[in-house]
């Protein structure tokens, strides 16, 4: 694990590297800021389109092969990358392609990473190991970003990508030497066949079991995971986009500087490394923890968005940072041990495919409130859009039928094709 982290960390180091230096780059071909949201668009695009077909890979396929292979494979787009642009031969099309392809790799690589770090620990150190992953994420975007400045300034636009490149390469080394915890987890993460004697409606659930199609099937019969996705969506869509409501508060009604807007993305970097310390300590995190963050993180975007100064909207900003790291670290937990092992990747993919949905439709959408109706207004109603969403949750969830208790979701509870799928 302590191997894993160091790679984890150098690669997150080099990928948020590179992604400033692309849309730097995008710029100086362009000079388009809209060409440069195109770029991050592109690479974006295969989450939505092919989340779930990654997924059911990851579930299919040697989960240490796989990793290795999806990041020997980044490492070579990116120094392709760099190679380009050190003969001068990279113009936006050939950019674009090449975002294209590092997105469609990344469908694999996102949710076979993700499962490998959890299966070097044993199951109680799960939550921890997201932890540290979501830790090991906050460090490596700062890291990264301050890279890509020295690496631009002394060495050129090809040294960043050129250094992505190798700290991709330095990961798919590393894996092989990589021993789990819980190997016979690992081992019977694909669904085995069936006995010869099963009867043929029990072959037939478990074929289609390893279809991308049943991941998402398995995703919306669990309703802690359908809740996660709502959460997740109402948060996105009215909050959390902090780089650009902030930037727009601090630059606007505070009458701030770039300079300013360092500070306020210094603390929220802060704040997301506190939390990712703090979501480690996290043993059993449920939808009720990552609901009552969320809550909180809304609350304080309302005071955010009430802000009289700079000074103030520090204080509050990384408090608000804190519960969104710890949030997302409480989530990703959930996700990653809800499902049984042989699913965990297919329900990654259907996450990114949906997630991939918020990340798309959300700045565009804010932007449009902020044209309209300013940053503070889209700050202020967002929060309270939250927070109304989180307590009408908690309040129809509390409601019990007439006929007696509230039954919880289990297995026997589960239709008779899901209990199969889960039995193989």
């Amino acid at each position: 694990m302590r191997w894993w982290t160091v790679a984890n960390f150098v690669s997150n180091a080099g990928t948020w590297m590179q992604l400033t230096v692309q849309n730097l780059l995008v710029l100086q071909i362009t000079g388009s800021a809209a060409a440069t949201g195109l770029s991050v668009s592109i690479q974006m695009a295969p989450g939505l389109l092919l989340g779930l077909t990654g997924g059911a890979a990851v579930d299919r396929w040697p989960l240490k092969l796989t990793a290795a292979v999806s990041q020997a494979l980044l490492g070579a787009v990116a120094l392709v990358t760099a190679v380009l642009v050190a003969w001068g031969r990279l113009d936006l099309p050939v950019l674009l392609a090449l975002a294209a392809v590092t997105g469609l790799i990344a469908t694999v690589d996102g949710p076979a990473c993700s499962l490998l770090g959890n299966d070097l620990v044993r199951a109680p150190d799960v939550p921890s190991a997201i932890g540290v992953g979501s830790l090991v994420h906050s460090a490596g975007r700062l890291a990264g970003a301050a890279l890509a400045g020295v690496a631009v300034g002394f060495l050129g636009t090809a040294a960043a990508y050129a250094a992505n490149g190798l700290s991709f390469v330095f990961v798919a080394c590393v894996i092989p030497f990589l021993k789990a915890a819980r190997p016979s987890e690992v081992t019977h993460r694909v669904v085995p066949a069936p006995a010869p004697a099963a009867p043929p409606a029990a072959e037939a659930v478990t074929a289609r079991s390893m279809s991308a199609r049943e991941g998402l099937a398995f995703f919306m019969r669990r309703p802690r995971l359908v809740a996660l996705a709502a959460l997740n969506g109402v948060s996105a869509l009215f909050g959390r986009n902090y780089s650009l409501t902030l930037v727009v508060l601090v630059t606007g009604p505070l009458a701030g500087d770039a300079g300013s807007f360092s500070k306020v993305s210094t603390v929220l970097a802060v704040g997301g490394i506190i939390g990712a310390v703090l979501g480690a300590r996290l043993r059993t995190p449920s939808v009720r923890v990552v609901a009552a963050l969320t809550l909180a993180g809304a609350l304080l975007q309302v005071l955010a968005g009430l802000a009289p100064s700079l000074l103030v909207l520090l204080v509050v900003v990384l408090p608000m940072a804190v519960a969104e790291s710890v949030g997302d670290t409480a989530q990703s937990t959930v996700l990653q041990t809800d499902p049984p092992a042989y699913m965990r990747g297919r329900v990654l993919g259907a996450w990114s495919s949906i997630r991939t949905v918020w990340g798309l439709a959300a700045p565009p959408m804010l932007g449009l409130c902020m044209e309209l109706a300013g940053v503070r207004a889209t700050l202020i109603t967002g929060g309270l859009v939250i927070a109304a969403f989180v307590t009408t949750g908690y309040l129809l969830k509390g409601r019990r039928p007439r006929g007696g208790a509230l039954i919880p979701m289990t297995e026997a509870a589960l239709p008779a094709r899901a209990r199969l799928s889960t039995a193989a």
